[in-house]
């Protein structure tokens, strides 16, 4: 079959500068990470090189201000950079968006001392991030969460365990949920935890069906002492911000979606104007077709919807709704666009000599993290119908 490369997606950018990262990112994906994306993933390798590579390239930190170490960038910038990553290679994608959500808790709600003191090393110092909310027992109702932060003068003192934890083990800082006071939302505190403090330790990665090469970990506090210096905001507003986070981390979650989507339907379409049947290209019949108009048409309708919330967020307006929105309808095309790229493929598509099986396999998990899709349907539905009643007796 004759080769057929991709063509770059056709975006409109708001400036030069905007243009010229997307061309670095692009690069950067093609040469350094995609050749290597399959044996690397298939062997459990994280490309902790590339994470350095990307910082020292100014990639990420794209969203934050360039006085500690930022690209001053607006969200649908660093959105379309996110996409560009994981089209190459989702380990890659995601791991800069997890990385972004866990500094977005000390560049918004941090002091301007503690901004200056941290940022820096976070955003441009290579360093790489973890964000610690979830638990064994409380996922998708995070205000449960049990890991405990006690006060000991002018230190905390942390003990539990946080669960599914992107980068849990390797990260050099954690940002870290823990409760502080009374039970529900009100009662729980953000902490900076460094990835090297006595008491911290991470679990052995989780066996995955997808992304081997992320590593997913329980981490675990078994008296970790921080200083007061390292409490984000104010006692009892963690759980705010960890919201705030969330917001703008679900619409990393939505660019990384179409960037695998992007991927898999570049594959297809290789792959059916190459594959030669009944004397003519697969692609020549309508049934395949209409297949590949139906995924390009959704990961098109997909990139406008993230686009339109990031514009939201970047204008300073409310994009709660939005963002639920995108990280629903983005995951589930991500899903859609996999399951049909391996049926284009037929056989081969079954096989890992082609990437779309480890896309499929990928595109799963998309739908469960930073809030599964039925919870992003609650947050839809309360912005439109307001909150649920609850029953009385």
């Amino acid at each position: 079959m004759p080769d057929r490369a991709p063509q770059p997606v056709d975006r409109q950018l708001p400036t030069d500068e905007a243009r010229d990262l997307i061309s670095l990112a692009r690069d950067i994906a093609q040469r350094e990470i995609a050749p290597r994306a399959a044996e690397e993933e298939d062997a459990g390798h994280f490309p902790r090189e590339i994470f350095t590579l990307l910082s020292r390239s100014g990639l990420l930190g794209l969203p934050y201000d360039s006085e500690y170490g930022g690209g001053d960038q607006p969200y649908e910038v660093y959105l379309q950079v996110l996409e560009e990553l994981a089209a190459a290679r989702l380990t890659v994608g995601l791991g800069v968006s997890v990385h972004s959500l866990s500094c977005h808790a000390l560049a918004n709600y941090g002091t301007k001392q503690q901004q200056v003191e941290h940022l820096p090393a976070m955003l441009g110092g290579g360093l790489l991030g973890a964000y610690c909310l979830s638990e064994p027992s409380s996922g998708s109702d995070a205000a449960s969460l049990r890991t405990k932060a006690v006060r000991d003068g002018d230190e905390w003192v942390i003990d539990g365990t946080k669960a599914w934890i992107t980068h849990g083990g390797i990260a050099d800082f954690y940002t870290v949920m823990a409760r502080t006071g009374e039970d529900g939302p009100r009662g729980i505190s953000a902490f900076l935890v460094p990835g090297d403090a006595a008491g911290f330790s991470g679990a052995a990665p989780e066996k995955k069906m997808g992304m081997k090469g992320s590593p997913t970990a329980q981490v675990h506090f078994d008296g970790v002492r921080v200083p007061d210096e390292r409490r984000i905001g104010e006692e009892g507003q963690g759980f705010a911000i960890a919201l705030s986070a969330l917001d703008s981390g679900r619409l990393g979650i939505a660019a990384c979606a179409i960037g695998l989507a992007q991927a898999a339907l570049d594959e297809a379409l290789a792959y059916a104007t190459g594959r030669q049947q009944f004397g003519r290209p697969i692609s020549d019949f309508q049934g395949l077709r209409f297949m590949l108009a139906d995924m390009a048409t959704q990961i098109e309708a997909g990139r406008a919807l993230y686009l339109a919330a990031a514009r939201l967020r970047d204008a300073g307006r409310p994009f709660a709704k939005q963002a639920a929105m995108a990280k629903l309808h983005c995951t589930d095309t991500a899903m859609k666009a996999t399951i049909d790229a391996v049926q284009v493929l037929g056989g081969y598509g079954y096989t890992a000599d082609f990437p779309v099986e480890r896309y499929m396999r990928e595109a799963k998990v998309l739908q469960i993290v930073e809030g599964t899709n039925q919870i992003q349907r609650m947050v839809i539905a309360r912005h439109l119908a307001g909150p649920e009643a609850h029953r009385v007796g």
